[in-house]
Order: structure tokens, then sequence, then C-alpha cells
């Protein structure tokens, strides 16, 4: 039974690898800053998330499993807030989307921050009565 742990860890851990790499290609050929923060961010979870379970079926201790299980969660907080933030640092800063795009989430945001009164949850008395 250990061995076919270990040799599940090990097609784990190279499928992880795999991920990675199917990541790194989407860096280099998805067209635009977005695109490629998805696929960073993505093979960033599942790559990592792999590459832990197939290192914790190689070596199963509990001690392996608070540490391991403790480096996904981190991971996976880091990932997701990471992605989100560089996202959004790069529409504040005008990059380029792709003319494939069809809608603007934070545009149609900023479109109801500037028009309070459209805005479903507004409750100001009205200055007018």
């Amino acid at each position: 039974m250990s061995e076919l742990l270990e040799d599940v860890g090990d097609v784990l851990m190279f499928l992880g690898a795999v991920v990675f790499l199917v990541g790194a290609v989407g860096v280099i050929r998805l067209p635009d800053v977005y695109s490629r923060l998805s696929a960073v961010t993505i093979a960033g979870a599942l790559g990592t998330g792999t590459v832990i379970i197939g290192l914790f079926l190689n070596q199963p201790s509990v001690g392996s499993a608070f540490t391991l299980g403790l480096a996904l969660l981190i991971q996976l907080a880091t990932t997701a807030v990471g992605g989100a933030a560089m996202a959004r640092a790069g529409y504040l800063t005008g990059a380029p989307r792709n003319e494939h795009t069809r809608f603007d989430d934070l545009e149609a945001e900023g479109e109801q921050e500037t028009a309070p009164e459209r805005h479903p949850g507004h409750s100001r008395p009205d200055d007018d009565a």
C-alpha cells in the first residue's frame, strides 16, 4: 500500500509540474495582462496544490500533514489576494485589454459610484424635500 501511495504521489507531483508549465506557456501566449494574471494565479494555486498533495502521499505523517497543509493554505490565500491586487493595479494604470473583452465590471462599478442616486443601496434623504 505504501508503494502505491508513493506512486500516486509521484504522479501528482508530475501533474503539478505540468500545470506550472502550462501556466508559463499561458504567460507567453495569452494576449493581455489580465489573461496572463489568470494563468499565473490558477497555475500557482492548482500546481502548488497537486505538488503538496503528492508530497504528503510520499511522506505521510502528522507532522508533514500539518506543515504541508499550512503551506497550502498560505499559498492559496496569497495567490488569490496577490492576483487580484495585481489585476486591480493593472486596471488602474490603464493596462490595455484584449479587443475580445466584452464587459468591464469595474467600469460599471465606477458608473454607480459617480451616480449614487441610481445605486440600489442608496439611502440618503433627498435634499429637495
